[in-house]
């Protein structure tokens, strides 16, 4: 009792502290215990400011007073350290929990952390002479391989380039035809008792002007395996057995099956990513975290900042606004692929339609490379394009749209969208999440109120079918709102959350809409690829009769200009512990969290309701 009144006050860093977590050597268990402890804290990602010692001390002192009676087996010692370990990792996590706010608290007066001018990052991109970047395969053995999600937990895709790309003004495509496109797969590494075979094909990136380089891919397989069986690891070779050109093994796991009571254990959610020594942080950052999906919410390697010739730019208008069409350069989808390899052949990832994919090319083609590179459960989901399409991954349905292909009424997106939000049964996926590129709710003076159209066009129906969260992209900075409906808050309506902070190497959004003299002209605010003007001033409400509110508007919780990903770990059916981490803190930190909670009795689907 004396040691436990002694230290029940001193900070985690003192020298009695340092000395409690420092056991005597012949308390061998105890060493188990600090490693423990550390490691919970970490996996917690929970600050060590916040330990409390007293239960560390309670801890100590039972472990002590255990290794005292040397009479006592091994085997009995161990067993109090693990009821001890128990205990102590059971009172934390009832602390931990009641330290993270929820959305039942809102609404949260809002917030927003200054720039922290100390961090600059290096938004510099990574140089084709960088070895993540350099072909390391000959021939046509694969390279660039990622695994994607079908619609259902038992189909996944599997994608890979072979052959090597050319660049110039005279290219001749490679003949897809000439390389199988294969998987060999199993619940074992040997021996491999499934077969499946896919699809080739190979694209071109040109342009009808002269001195302009034109560009063609290798051949780009995707293969679809089916029949698998839910939350299991499986490996996997990819190629062309018949010219003895496979991959090395490797592996993957199967979502969870959908149901209220199975989830991933954590999505990474990331957005505008880049391939700059920023996006790297970013990737060893959400590395980190082990997480189960990936969800990256567009604009990718940002091969558009470059000129065909390799030339690059932070402000592609500002530096060649003279070329007769927005140039690309296609190896950087190249460079990306292969830098995204290793994670991504291994975790899966689900691709969102951004701008800078756009890549307009001869005979007005656009997104030819975002559309041929990856492989979309657009068919088994019942759409008919590769922009939008809906997949379940355990109990949450996710539903992708486009945020740069037509969304009104009439059109076969909104249509789509209509049907899919009317089949979803939330007994079997209790969690709706939405994601698309532009985002509805920033207060950031970058991209304001630029996708208003296709607010007006589709928020009725995402609440009216309550979708619990949505993701964006876009803005190069991290806002999370409150829950909020036509720019009122509403405890039925989503949180949005932007989350374009991964890292490219344009600059990072900094000024607010709301900032003195910083509200955009509101005839600049269309978006330039859709057009359309439906911005128009508030009518109620603080901002009533302006553009702009001239304070952070009550429906933004949380805003902040840093680079990072974010951590979706749903806990159940009615509870998911969001956290976003910045990349210029230590793993274990956080820069905002919070549980969002679910409540289907309070906020029932309106099915029936006609907007």
């Amino acid at each position: 009792m004396c040691i436990c009144i002694c230290v029940y006050n001193v900070t985690p860093f003192s020298p009695i502290a340092r000395r409690l977590l420092h056991p005597h050597p012949s308390i061998f268990p105890l060493l188990l215990i600090k490693r423990f402890a550390f490691s919970a804290f970490a996996f917690a990602n929970f600050s060590l400011k916040s330990i409390n010692l007293h239960r560390i001390v309670f801890l100590y002192v039972w472990i002590l007073f255990a290794g005292n009676n040397k009479k006592k087996k091994m085997g009995l010692r161990f067993g109090k350290v693990a009821a001890a370990v128990l205990i102590f990792a059971t009172l934390n996590l009832f602390q931990i929990h009641g330290e993270i706010p929820t959305t039942l608290d809102e609404p949260f007066d809002p917030v927003t952390v200054p720039l922290d001018k100390s961090f600059r990052g290096n938004a510099i991109d990574l140089p084709d002479s960088d070895p993540r970047v350099k072909r390391s395969v000959l021939g046509f053995h694969p390279e660039q391989i990622s695994v994607s999600l079908s619609s259902t937990f038992d189909s996944v895709w599997i994608s890979w380039i072979t052959g090597e790309f050319q660049i110039g003004e005279n290219v001749k495509p490679l003949n897809p035809k000439t390389v199988a496109s294969v998987v060999h797969y199993g619940k074992l590494r040997f021996p491999m008792t499934h077969k499946a075979n896919g699809e080739s094909l190979v694209y071109s990136q040109l342009y009808p002007f002269e001195g302009l380089q034109n560009y063609t891919s290798g051949i780009i397989h995707h293969v679809r395996l089916t029949g698998l069986e839910p939350s299991t690891l499986y490996y996997y070779r990819c190629g062309d057995p018949s010219i003895q050109a496979m991959s090395d093994i490797y592996y993957f796991k199967t979502m969870p099956i959908s149901s209220p009571k199975s989830y991933p254990s954590r999505i990474a959610v990331i957005g505008d990513l880049g391939l700059t020594f920023n996006s790297s942080s970013t990737i060893e950052h959400l590395r980190r975290n082990k997480p189960d999906l990936i969800l990256l919410v567009g604009d990718v390697c940002y091969a558009n900042l470059y000129l065909t010739n390799g030339t690059g730019s932070d402000c592609y208008s500002c530096s060649f606004s003279d070329t007769p069409i927005h140039e690309t350069f296609q190896p950087r989808w190249d460079y990306w692929g292969r830098f995204m390899q290793p994670l991504v052949s291994k975790v899966p990832i689900m691709m969102v339609q951004g701008n800078h994919e756009l890549e307009e090319q001869a005979e007005n083609k656009t997104f030819v490379s975002y559309s041929s590179r990856f492989a979309f459960p657009s068919k088994e989901s019942g759409s008919s394009s590769k922009f939008y399409y809906s997949f379940n991954a355990g109990g949450i349905h996710f539903i992708v749209l486009g945020g740069y292909v037509a969304y009104n009424r009439s059109d076969d997106q909104y249509k789509w969208l209509e049907k899919d939000l009317a089949n979803v049964d939330r007994e079997v996926t209790p969690w709706l999440v939405a994601t698309w590129h532009p985002p509805w709710y920033t207060t950031y003076q970058a991209h304001y109120r630029e996708s208003e159209c296709m607010k007006v066009a589709m928020e009725d129906l995402l609440y009216q079918y309550r979708v619990d969260i949505v993701f964006n992209g876009h803005v190069h900075a991290y806002e999370r709102s409150n829950r909020v409906y036509n720019y009122n808050i509403d405890p039925c309506g989503p949180i949005y959350i932007s989350i374009g902070d991964g890292g490219n190497r344009e600059k990072m959004a900094i000024s607010h809409a709301d900032d003195p003299d910083s509200c955009p002209e509101p005839s600049t605010t269309p978006d330039a690829i859709m057009g359309g003007f439906c911005a128009f001033n508030f009518t109620a409400g603080p901002a009533s009769g302006q553009f702009c509110w001239d304070q952070q508007p009550d429906y933004s919780a949380y805003r902040e200009s840093s680079f990072g990903h974010g951590i979706l770990e749903v806990k159940n059916e009615t509870h998911a512990l969001w956290t976003w981490h910045r990349n210029q803190d230590m793993y274990n930190r956080i820069g905002d969290q919070i549980y969002v909670v679910r409540q289907p009795e309070r906020c029932p689907v309106q099915s029936e309701v006609s907007f």
